[in-house]
């Protein structure tokens, strides 16, 4: 928590939701029953790499409660948790992992991994009516959220790499600091 009291900290977690919030109403395609493919989550996971997982968590849970508030779909409250602030949360996990271009391709796909989990439970339990006949509810369900997510992770890694490796030589955030000094790196 104390990393919030950092105003730097702060305002690139504010910079990073308003602009994953203006990513997201721009969107490649749009789903019909919610989700879509989009940049929305590069700054997030963005900001959790430079900032670390406490950051990132938070974040995405702000970000889910806007877009919960701009783009509804609601069914039922377990499912609103799960498809909002649970789902984005889970983007801050990118934030375990090294603020590098080979960390950032690795966080970045478990952080989505984690994401598509949640959207992938909520359609199992909340939207297998809309399944096509005879489809499996888990099929569907994987079938409908990779249909988006892996085109988005897909985008948003490409993002990020570039911005990671341009902001190499930009200020870095003091967890670079920390992981560029540490033996491992």
């Amino acid at each position: 928590m104390d990393a919030f009291k950092d105003t730097r900290v702060l305002t690139e977690a504010a910079l990073a939701i308003a602009l994953a919030f203006v990513l997201g109403l721009i969107k490649v395609f749009k789903m019909p029953y919610g989700g879509s493919i989009s940049l929305e989550m590069m700054p997030l996971i963005l900001l959790a790499l430079r900032q670390g997982p406490w950051v990132g968590v938070v974040s995405g849970i702000v970000y889910g409660g806007l877009n919960l508030i701009s783009d509804p779909a609601v069914f039922h409250p377990v499912q609103v948790l799960l498809d909002y602030p649970v789902a984005f949360g889970a983007l801050g996990l990118a934030g375990f992992f090294r603020p590098t271009v080979g960390g950032a391709i690795v966080g970045a796909t478990v952080a989505v991994l984690a994401r598509f989990v949640c959207h992938f439970f909520s359609g199992v339990i909340f939207f297998a009516s809309y399944a096509p006949e005879g489809w499996n509810p888990y099929v569907y369900s994987a079938a409908y959220n990779a249909a988006y997510l892996v085109p988005s992770l897909a985008i948003a890694l490409v993002v990020v790499v570039v911005l990671l490796r341009a902001l190499d030589g930009a200020q870095p955030s003091a967890r670079q600091i920390r992981y560029r000094r540490s033996p491992a790196h």
